[in-house]
Formats: structure tokens, sequence, C-alpha cells
């Protein structure tokens, strides 16, 4: 029976293969062509899920989010770019862990950790887009979200004892969003001080791990430890807030010196002064000012024909620096015609002085302070001041002073409740930074007028322009606190010849320093009144001595 069925089965296959390419051959010949149609060619936005899904796997970040851009450029100039990239980063790479690895030698019978190999392979990251965020900060804010599927080839070599072990890095895929700040800008090359860079996510990196040649990473449950561990260890490190700071430029030469404290100086009397007068006297009168310092110099009132006289005039200076700056003190003959004669000077170095003690200096005039002339042998007088340096209370600590903790500190600002405002003298600074969509009727030649307690500051006339940056500061030295005040700010723009209508207002804004004093500082924007759409850019601060 078994050879029978053998027997009609090969007959079968013998006679059914010939058949049926005989009536495949004649179907295909004699059989009518069907009609094709052409495509449907459908915009992308018509597809539904499915379809969408088929054609584009992932869609694009620049797509989802128009606020991100495509940087084809930047992915161009990474692929040129990397393999010199490659080799300085592994080269970094082992300046770093060369120590890391010395501290575990002789540990553990572990004789030695050396890199066998380090590449970072072909492959280089990709920009998936870029988001550049706008601050009223002096700061540049960049967002990128980075992918990275690599084909690294770094292996490690540990000599433990008298056995190598072999640890093969594999199959290294990253996914990150970091954030990206440029700041302070600066008037220096390369015009930033410090790159700021922190993650706004966990990031993802899957990997593989060969040990003697088998991937550990297998193992059922050790990748989603090893997967837990770095993304908390990255996050610990730098997701935002937390940030890695990466100087560029030394601070000292690019930083800018704020207000610090505040000098107390009593101008009290001056002694046997030169008699510059035809009638044997003279008008003196005494100008203070400190180095480094562009604002106007303060003056005495005239003591007319008096070669001893008694002012008693007290004055506070903004000190920046009390290690550098110095008090100049300049005494002057007031001549009703020509130019004022000196009388002398003298010079008092700040850091003499310490925080909070009042200490009185009994000075002989000179006539310059130029050591390498002969000193003038007619005596010029004597000059007595009382001087106080008095630091701002957030800055008191720098210099070992008192400090109580009178505000709290939440994410990063001081705030205060109505209860614990800072009572007491200080500094009010107002730093006019810039106008934006101002635009006048005649002209455009815009300036701003600050107008506080009835006293009136310019800052200086930007030709021919709808967007003028000025960033003058402007300081007032308060007895308390400005709570229930406010400042007005007034645009106006002026032809440079007397003509009709030679003035005209671009808007003006009033700010309530409530906020000022509550939070001590405040950098926003404001919308001008009576402009279409101008906006104005100020910065103030409030400084409790």
């Amino acid at each position: 029976m078994g050879l029978v069925s053998s027997f009609l089965g090969v007959i079968g296959f013998a006679i059914g293969i010939p058949l049926g390419l005989i009536v495949g051959f004649f179907l295909f010949v004699y059989s009518e062509t069907k009609h094709v149609k052409d495509p449907v060619v459908r915009p992308i936005s018509e597809l539904g899920p499915i379809a969408l899904g088929e054609l584009l796997p992932e869609i694009p970040l620049w797509v989802k989010t128009p606020e991100y851009e495509r940087v084809d450029w930047m992915n161009k100039f990474l692929l040129d770019m990397w393999p010199f990239l490659d080799t300085a980063i592994c080269k970094i790479i082992r300046s770093t862990a060369q120590p890391i690895f010395a501290e575990y030698i002789g540990k553990y019978q572990i004789k030695a950790i050396e890199f066998d190999k380090l590449s970072l392979g072909t492959l280089p990251p990709t920009v998936c887009g870029i988001k550049v965020l706008e601050t009223n900060e002096k700061e540049l804010v960049m967002e990128q979200v980075i992918k990275w599927a690599g084909n690294p080839n770094i292996v490690l070599s540990l000599y433990v004892s008298s056995l190598k072990i072999t640890v093969q890095l594999v199959d290294l895929q990253i996914f990150a969003a970091p954030r990206i700040t440029l700041r302070p800008l600066v008037p220096t090359f390369p015009c930033f001080a410090n790159i700021v860079v922190s993650l706004l996510e966990k990031p993802h990196v899957d990997f593989g791990i060969r040990v003697f040649g088998g991937d550990i990473m297998s193992i059922p449950g050790l990748y989603r430890f090893v997967q837990g561990i770095i993304q908390k260890q990255v996050a610990n490190l730098y997701l935002w807030p937390r940030t890695l700071e990466i100087p560029i430029l030394d601070e000292s030469t690019v930083a800018i010196q704020k207000p610090v404290g505040i000098l107390h100086v009593n101008v009290v009397r001056a002694q046997k002064l030169l008699k510059m007068d035809l009638l044997g006297t003279s008008d003196p009168y005494v100008k203070l000012s400190l180095t480094g310092d562009k604002l106007p110099a303060k003056k005495t009132t005239v003591k007319r024909k008096n070669l001893n006289p008694e002012w008693n005039e007290k004055f506070k200076i903004v000190v920046k620096d009390p290690q550098s700056q110095v008090l100049q003190l300049q005494v002057y003959d007031w001549d009703k015609v020509g130019g004022h004669d000196k009388l002398g000077m003298q010079l008092v170095p700040l850091k003499l002085l310490k925080p909070y003690e009042n200490k009185e200096f009994t000075l002989d005039l000179l006539k310059d302070t130029n050591i390498n002339e002969t000193p003038h042998k007619k005596p010029r007088g004597k000059i007595v001041v009382d001087l106080t340096f008095v630091p701002f209370r957030e800055d008191s600590s720098k210099f070992g002073g008192p400090w109580e903790g009178y505000s709290r500190k939440e994410s990063g600002i001081d705030s205060v409740s109505d209860d614990e405002v800072q009572e007491g003298a200080g500094l009010l600074s107002i730093l006019i930074i810039e106008a934006e969509e101002v635009e006048g009727n005649h002209h455009n030649n815009p300036y701003a007028v600050l107008t506080f307690r009835g006293e009136k500051k310019r800052t200086k006339m930007m030709r021919k322009t709808r967007h003028p940056r000025w960033n003058e500061e402007f300081q007032f030295m308060l007895e308390e606190p400005p709570q229930h005040e406010k400042i007005h700010i007034e645009v106006l723009s002026k032809r440079k010849n007397f003509s009709f209508l030679s003035k005209e207002t671009l808007g003006h804004v009033e700010i309530n320093l409530r906020d000022v004093v509550h939070n001590g500082r405040i950098n926003d924007k404001y919308n001008l009144i009576n402009s279409r759409n101008g906006v104005m850019h100020v910065e103030i601060r409030w400084k409790v001595v």
C-alpha cells in the first residue's frame, strides 16, 4: 500500500507541474489587461492617524512645537567636525577619569584600570530643534532637544589580582533636553562670562555592557535598576534648578561693580588755608568724590573771606569697592570771574576704614599727589573730616558686620511681608535700560526724563530710532523706604535745531515702589501710557544700610 501511494504521488507531481505551467501561460497571454489608476495625491493634513504614522514614524520636533527651529546647519557642522570633536572629547575623558581610577588602585586587589579603546564612534549627536528664550536679564537662553544613537568603541580593562576583566560599552543611546544659558552678557569678547547648563527633564540613557563577551544588561531586573540609578544621579547633579556652570571669562575683568555701602562724610573744618585774594583772604569750598565713580562731585558751601572755615556739612557717597576706591578731597578758592584756584588736596583710601566705625582724619593739604615732584615748602593748611563706612544690610556679611535675618528666601527671591519692611536709610537705584516701539508724529529722537520727589534726571538723546537703548543709572539717597511712593518716567523727542513743535511726548509710565521695597529688586517692562505700542524696560533696586 505504501509503495502504491508513493508511486501515485510521483505521477501526480510529474503531471501537475507541466499542466499548471501551461494553464498559467494561456491565462497570462489571453487575459485582458486592467486599467491602472493614478495614485491619489492628498495633503498631509488630510491623512488619518494610521496613514500618517506609516508615512512619518516620528514627527519632527519643529513640526510638533513651532517655537523650536530647525538647525540642519548645526547638524551638518557637527557631522563635519565630529572626527575632531571625538578626539578632543576622548582626551578630556581620559584626563578626567585618570585621577578617579587612581583612587581605586590598591583597593580590592585592583592593580590597574585603563582604557584599551576609547572612541565615540562615527555618528555625532543630532540636534532635533532649538528654541531661544527672551528674558529681561542680561543673558541668552537656549533650549535644545538632543538625540544620540552612537556606535562608540569603549573598552575598559580592569586588572584584579592576576585576572584581567574587560568591560565594553555598546549600543549607546541618549535623549536629553538641556537648557544652555550664556550669562552675563558683557562687552568683552566672546561677550559672555559663563555657560550655565541644566536639564529640563530626566535624560533617557540606554546602553549595553559586555563582560567577557556577554551582555550583562540582559539579566532580568538589572536593566531597570541601572537606568534608575543613572537618571537619579544625573538629575541630582544637573536637573533644573541645579546647574553646571562653566566659566569663560575672569569675573574680575568683566564684573560690573554694584553698590555695596554708603560712605558718610562730615566735612568739619579747615585751618590756615592759603591767602589767594588781594585782601589776604580766600573764599574756600570743598569738592568730594570717589575714584572710579562717574557721578558729579559733591560740594560744600562757600565760606566768604575765611582762612579757617567751619562747615560741619554731611554727605553720603555710594561705595562700590571699599578695598580699591579712594576719597578725593579738593579745596578750592571761589572766584566770581574765571576759574577757581586750587588751595590743596588730599586722598583717603577707604580700606583704612572699618565698617560701622567712625574715624576722624586731620590731613595736611598737598599741592598734588605726584610723589616724583619736590614737595612744595609752603604749607597749605589742614582739613578735618569724619568718615564712616556703612555697608548695605545684604552685603554686611562680606565685611564682617552684624546681620540679622530680616527676610525669608523663596525660590531665590528675597521677599518680606508688610510687617517686615526694613526701615532705615537706603539707596534707590533706577536703571533705565531701553524703550521699544516709541514713535513720534514729527521726529524720533527719544530721551527719558525721570521724576522722583520733585527731582528730575534725564538720559542722553538717541537720534532717529524707535528702539533707544540708554542703560543709564540714577541713584537717590533716602532716609526711609519709599514704600508708598511712585516714580514717573516720560519719553520725549526733541529736534536738534529750534523749530515749531520741536518737542513732543512719546509716552509715560508711573511705577509703584512698593514691590521694590518688599523684594529688593524688580526688572520688568511696562507699557507706556499715551503710546500706541511703546514699552519701557526698567530695573529698580532698593538697598538698606
